[in-house]
């Protein structure tokens, strides 16, 4: 008979929660969303006691999560990131790139931090993460992580192209989504529906006839075609224009000089899914 061990095994550690993403990634790809990030929540960050953000699922290379750290840093020298993948590999292709400040960890949606599960980071950011998950899914996982925020927290996400030219974003407090933002480099632009493509899981498969946001999309380009004239003056005067009119049907949120940077933001329940 096998004699037992008088010492108990250790207990397995437990599985992160998610799936990998294809992990595609570029330099200064999220450019857009870190400066929307650095300036919307510049008020938050500055009063944090404990600056902590999050650059969830970063992927097979550590660019995004080193970005953070620069754009967050022009507003609150101390602030912290930590980029977790739920990939160990990627994990050690990024240990190099630590630094005081900037850490990397192996975990998924549960948000490991260093310090514990009792720390909660003042911002997540998950970029181009719930595309490969189906819609119904989403709801969760965005009531996951809106729960691992410190009070007064930001959970960004959303998608975005591989250079980063055409981004859309849904940013989420503790009690749930707030706005979306619509956000491209206006001298590529044909028409603001260009946008749909990049849209978030929650939002992608609605831009159908009867759906909010398509409704949104679809004045959005009436208001760039009526505002055409403006081109002579360039793109940003043309956009300036378009959503001025688009302010007169729907409920625009943010401070109105983003417009100027290719932005414009609109309060989620506007363009929420139907049921």
């Amino acid at each position: 008979m096998a004699r037992r061990s008088s010492v108990s095994a250790a207990p397995a550690p437990a599985r992160p929660v998610g799936s990998a993403t294809r992990g595609t990634t570029n330099p200064n790809r999220l450019r857009r969303m870190d400066r929307w990030i650095a300036a919307e929540h510049a008020a938050v960050l500055r009063r944090s006691a404990d600056p902590v953000a999050v650059d969830l699922g970063y992927g097979a290379a550590p660019w995004t999560a080193v970005e953070l750290l620069t754009r967050l840093r022009t507003v609150r020298p101390d602030a912290r990131v930590v980029g977790i993948e739920i990939d160990p590999a990627r994990v050690e292709a990024a240990r190099p790139y630590e630094r005081p400040g900037l850490d990397f960890l192996h975990g998924g949606f549960e948000v490991p931090l260093p310090g514990g599960r009792q720390r909660a980071p003042l911002l997540i950011r998950a970029a181009n993460v719930l595309r490969q998950y189906d819609e119904d899914e989403v709801a969760a996982v965005w009531r996951r992580l809106c729960a691992r925020l410190a009070p007064g927290g930001l959970l960004v996400e959303g998608t975005c192209d591989e250079i980063g030219r055409r981004h859309v974003w849904v940013a989420l407090g503790p009690e749930g989504p707030r706005t979306v933002t619509f956000a491209t480099r206006l001298g590529s632009l044909d028409t603001p529906s260009d946008l749909a493509e990049r849209l978030p899981k929650a939002l992608i498969h609605r831009n159908v006839p009867g759906e909010r946001v398509h409704a949104f999309l679809r004045d959005f380009d009436r208001a760039w075609a009526a505002a055409a004239p403006l081109g002579a003056l360039g793109a940003r005067q043309r956009w300036i224009a378009a959503v001025r009119t688009l302010a007169a049907d729907w409920p625009l949120a943010g401070d109105p000089r983003r417009l100027r940077q290719g932005e414009v933001t609109v309060r989620w329940e506007a363009l929420a899914p139907g049921t």
